[in-house]
């Protein structure tokens, strides 16, 4: 049911409209799945990225890396600052993710995400600590993420014949 409140065309992804989404006449599931249950996202991730990986690998695999914008209304979610969003073409209140996909003659599974921290976030333990941005997260540019997703998946095995990634990071990633 959460999923597809996630996956729905809903502009805002409240409990409320999450629970609309999937059917539900009151938001009560939702919100306990959100507020009362304990999950990591990261492991999460490395679960989806086992599974994608075993299923599709392929030694001319490609993996790509991107980033995407995700626009916001206000400003208390963490990383959403006034920035260059190419999902917008325009500078935007947004929040930035970097995102790393593999595809083979298999399929095709997005396998590691980060979340984009400005520096005027990074430095303030203030706004941190109301967002919940775990201690360890500090500022990274964009393409130096990327390159350490890319680091981390050839180091765990990843097997591909190519790394892609779109102009912006690609740029970036040579002046580093």
């Amino acid at each position: 049911m959460f999923i597809d409140g996630l996956l729905s065309g809903a502009e805002r992804k409240t409990g409320w409209m999450l629970a609309e989404e999937a059917g539900l006449a009151r938001p009560y599931r939702i919100q306990s799945s959100l507020g009362r249950s304990s999950w990591s996202a990261d492991a999460l991730c490395e679960r989806v990225r086992s599974y994608a990986i075993e299923a599709l690998s392929d030694t001319d695999g490609v993996l790509f890396v991107d980033e995407t914008g995700f626009l916001k209304k206000g400003e208390h979610s963490a990383g959403v600052a006034r920035q260059y969003s190419g999902t917008a073409g325009r500078i935007e209140n947004c929040q930035i993710g970097v995102f790393a996909s593999y595809a083979s003659r298999w399929g095709h599974a997005l396998i590691d995400q980060r979340l984009y921290l400005p520096k005027a976030w990074a430095n303030d333990p203030d706004r941190r600590t109301r967002a919940h941005v775990p201690e360890d997260v500090s500022f990274a540019t964009k393409p130096a993420m990327a390159c350490e997703m890319i680091a981390n998946l050839l180091d765990e095995g990843t097997p591909c014949a190519f790394v892609l990634a779109d102009g912006v990071v690609a740029r970036m990633a040579l002046v580093q």
